[in-house]
């Protein structure tokens, strides 16, 4: 199992590739399956620790990302030899190397950063099996083996049955994601937003959330893990999730809907796939479309949002999946 080196498997707070990752891996070997994972020293797992980059590059600016991601991904494939597989979450550059093992290869692509990188995967969908997280990420160029979608351990987080009255807006603070697009929401439904997540675009920040944070009506809480996170997640009134690019999955809206917090999404992208509409939240398609939503929250039966996960998107389901497609891969 290669995991991506931009964050700790598991991730300390944020991370979605390396979360997923470390789900995917930790099922696997709870089902007796031999499983090693690479990633960074500092990772944790059940399986087997290989690993030559001592720390998660996001978190250490000393360690360069291009180098050590080389030396990160040559280290599986010069021991591939010992695998009956191996399963690539890490991106495009692990490809490259395919054709120079015999050993069959997975790879769950997580989303394509642009156009730019389909030239990569084009060229090696002859010999490397693609896995979609969702139907909507599908690319209609490329050939995949299978969709499965994320799944997360319910029991991670617990079923809060009220809620709050407050909003909140969980994830990478960046245009894609609307962050303004949360704060406009709730300061025109006269609700309070609490903002959860690591700052990915610092001039965005500065220029159109910063300005709007007062500590009262629009708190920023910076990025959360552990307990901080769920508690987060479970103790809102709705999961803003109002995006601005088609969402290849969306972690933070499955695990609110797990603690029972109804989603007010963008009708786009995976959204359609992961949001029932009318039962446990609304897809919308405009801000006043999204105001309206966040009148009607009320309507939504949190233990519907539960319920859902619980039947769709639990880790047992994924791993079940994935060990279905390795064994017809394998014969």
């Amino acid at each position: 199992m290669l995991a991506p080196i931009s964050w700790r498997t598991p991730p300390r707070h944020y991370g979605p590739w390396e979360l997923v990752t470390s789900l995917l891996t930790e099922a696997l070997v709870a089902r007796g399956l031999d499983v090693t994972l690479f990633a960074t020293k500092d990772s944790r797992t059940a399986g087997k620790l290989a690993a030559v980059c001592a720390a998660p590059y996001s978190e250490n600016p000393a360690i360069d990302a291009k180098v050590w991601e080389i030396l990160h991904i040559a280290h599986v494939f010069e021991r591939a030899g010992e695998f009956d597989l191996i399963h690539n979450q890490a991106d495009f550059v692990p490809l490259a190397f395919s054709r120079l093992v015999e050993t069959p290869m997975v790879t769950t692509i997580h989303g394509f950063s642009s156009e730019r990188v389909l030239p990569v995967f084009k060229a090696y969908e002859d010999r490397v099996h693609y896995v979609a997280i969702s139907a909507a990420d599908r690319h209609p160029h490329l050939r995949y083996a299978a969709t499965i979608h994320h799944g997360i351990r319910l029991d991670d987080f617990p079923f809060d049955t009220h809620g709050s009255e407050d909003l909140l807006f969980f994830g990478r603070i960046h245009p894609d994601k609307g962050t303004a697009e949360a704060i406009r929401a709730a300061h025109r439904a006269d609700r309070n937003l609490v903002i959860a997540g690591i700052i990915q675009d610092q001039n965005y920040y500065d220029n159109q959330i910063a300005p709007q944070i007062d500590g009262q009506s629009v708190v920023y809480r910076g990025p959360l893990g552990g307990e901080a996170r769920t508690k987060a997640l479970g103790s809102a009134r709705a999961l803003l999730h109002l995006t601005n690019f088609d969402e290849p999955f969306g972690l933070s809206v499955v695990e609110a809907l797990a603690c029972g917090t109804p989603v007010i999404a963008t009708k786009r992208g995976s959204m359609l796939e992961l949001i029932d509409h009318g039962v446990t939240g609304f897809l919308v398609s405009s801000m006043d479309e999204a105001v309206d939503a966040i009148s009607r929250i009320g309507e939504i039966d949190r233990a519907a949002c539960r319920q859902a996960v619980s039947a769709q998107f639990t880790v047992d389901i994924m791993a079940d999946r994935y060990v279905a497609l390795y064994q017809t891969l394998l014969g």
